[in-house]
């Protein structure tokens, strides 16, 4: 049927027919929409694509929905990600025409991937684009969709003020009912002792001198001076909510929660090592070689960046002379105890909230749990170990019967594991 509609053209239509319809192919190319694709992609997305780029919105590259209708051709997209140097070095229009709009901000080459890596990440993007975006949430104190709303802190305050309200109209209630007992007391027939028993004044000084009075207020002293004593012991060592000032005023809020860069992105060791370790000042230039602060000449902290790498933000060099950034360190347990980042990270799946607290939201970042031994212990109890995916595992989920199980009950509170 092909050959009877091409034989109906001239010959010279036919060869630029055939280019069309190649170039139509190669750009109709079928994105993925399998769900373990869109996940893959979704996954190389957020370790390298996200710091820079997001799917809706421009950030610090364009917003990549709808990439794959805007370029000349998928197998272009595919030389762009592996070396986007080379193509715009050889005069491609569209190419150069990104470069000039992003002022000239160099993408990093992803030279290493594979065209099934980079379909999959175009098939997360592609099912990113296509959801409608949720609605915006409702102010503090409305009503939400389920028939509740949140409290303001405005009204916890009003319940606690109205609670001693009460109290003190219950006080008040317990002597006009003692002054009305006290009545109808001396309206019975009584002996003179008890006469005076029921109408004994009832002073502030007689009160402070009995005997009991003086033992409770001796035991409350006693108990709130021996718990102050045992807190103060315990707290030896423990450093939660240690915010020191940093050399370099860093801002997680900024780069972890407005941009939503990925921590592993900078913490690098999280993902293989024992340490998260503090990023290195060439992690901060993969983007602030051409974002900068103030004027071009780049000032306040960034300058501080410039002058630890020895980079001229004018000429676009380095000099050759660094110096180290003396980071103050936050979390720092002590040397007595092996704890191991990788293994928690990409093992476990623990997130990195779960012991350093919404760092994202921090400007400046302290210490946020406590990260004693009995901490450690009590996550281990509480939490499921993460079989899934990992082989290591089939044969104790096997002999749990296939159901879930806490760390504690795979070795998980035994002193070597973390003494040794």
């Amino acid at each position: 049927m092909m050959k009877r509609f091409i034989s109906t053209f001239s010959p010279r239509v036919v060869p630029v027919l055939i280019c069309f319809l190649l170039s139509f192919s190669l750009q109709a190319q079928d994105i993925p929409t399998d769900p373990a694709i869109i996940s893959a992609g979704e996954a190389l997305f957020n370790g390298n694509c996200k710091t820079c780029h997001r799917v809706k919105q421009k950030l610090v590259g364009p917003a990549l929905a709808g990439v794959e209708t805007r370029v000349p051709s998928i197998q272009w997209i595919y030389d762009w990600v592996r070396n986007p140097a080379k193509v715009i070095a050889s005069g491609d229009e569209y190419a150069n025409k990104i470069y000039a709009e992003y002022n000239k901000s160099q993408m990093t080459a992803f030279s290493n991937y594979k065209d099934e890596q980079i379909l999959s990440i175009l098939a997360y993007i592609k099912a990113e684009a296509a959801k409608v975006d949720a609605p915006a949430a409702p102010a503090a104190g409305t009503a939400t969709a389920g028939g509740g709303s949140s409290v303001p802190s405005t009204y916890i305050d009003t319940i606690l003020i109205g609670m001693v309200v009460i109290l003190v109209l219950l006080v008040i209630i317990l002597a006009l009912i003692l002054n009305a007992l006290r009545k109808f007391l001396n309206q019975r027939d009584l002996s003179e002792e008890d006469r005076e028993q029921v109408n004994s004044p009832i002073t502030f000084g007689s009160i402070t001198t009995s005997p009991g009075f003086v033992f409770l207020v001796v035991f409350i002293v006693g108990v709130v001076a021996f718990k102050s004593v045992i807190d103060g012991l315990y707290s030896i060592g423990v450093q939660q909510g240690y915010e020191p000032k940093q050399p370099i005023a860093f801002s997680h809020k900024i780069h972890a929660g407005q941009y939503e860069i990925e921590c592993k992105y900078c913490h690098t060791g999280a993902l293989k090592g024992k340490q998260a370790n503090i990023p290195s000042p060439n992690i901060c230039m993969n983007c602030h070689s051409q974002i900068k602060q103030g004027t071009n000449t780049g000032t306040g902290e960034i300058a501080k960046i410039y002058a630890a790498v020895g980079f001229d933000p004018d000429t676009q060099t380095y000099s050759g002379v660094t110096k180290p950034i003396e980071w103050v360190r936050i979390h720092n347990l002590p040397d007595l105890a092996y704890f191991n980042h990788s293994q928690h990270v990409n093992v476990a799946g623990v997130t990195c909230q779960t012991c350093h607290g919404p760092v994202e939201q921090m400007d400046v970042v302290k210490q946020y749990s406590l990260l004693t031994m009995g901490w450690c212990i009590d996550c281990h109890r509480k939490t499921d170990v993460n079989t899934k995916g990992n082989a290591y595992y089939d044969k104790l989920v096997e002999l749990h019967n296939n159901k879930a199980f806490k760390v504690e009950e795979i070795g998980g509170l035994e002193c070597v594991k973390c003494h040794y």
